[in-house]
């Protein structure tokens, strides 16, 4: 799983068959203190989260592919959740 912000998103007029009804943002990875690190990360939206938003990230292509319920989807990460806070012990 990955922690990140969501920085922008994905218009496109083409898409795979199995992504038309699918929402792309990009996300840029961040550390626990919210500092970018990381490359950006391109991420199908389940959670309705939009520019600004802390979001949890899953990157594993099956277990993506079950969270969508769609077998031929070609996807790799997958936003699973808007973060409302962090707590971090030192």
């Amino acid at each position: 799983m990955l922690l990140a912000k969501i920085t922008g998103t994905i218009v496109s007029t083409q898409k795979n068959e199995h992504l038309s009804d699918e929402k792309l943002l990009i996300a840029q990875p961040i550390d626990l203190n919210g500092k970018f690190i990381g490359k950006d990360v391109l991420a199908i939206d389940t959670v309705d989260a939009g520019v600004g938003d802390t979001v949890l990230i899953m990157q594993e292509g099956s277990g993506a592919r079950q969270v969508l319920k769609k077998e031929k989807i070609p996807v790799h990460s997958v936003i699973i959740a808007v973060v409302d806070g962090l707590d971090v012990k030192e």
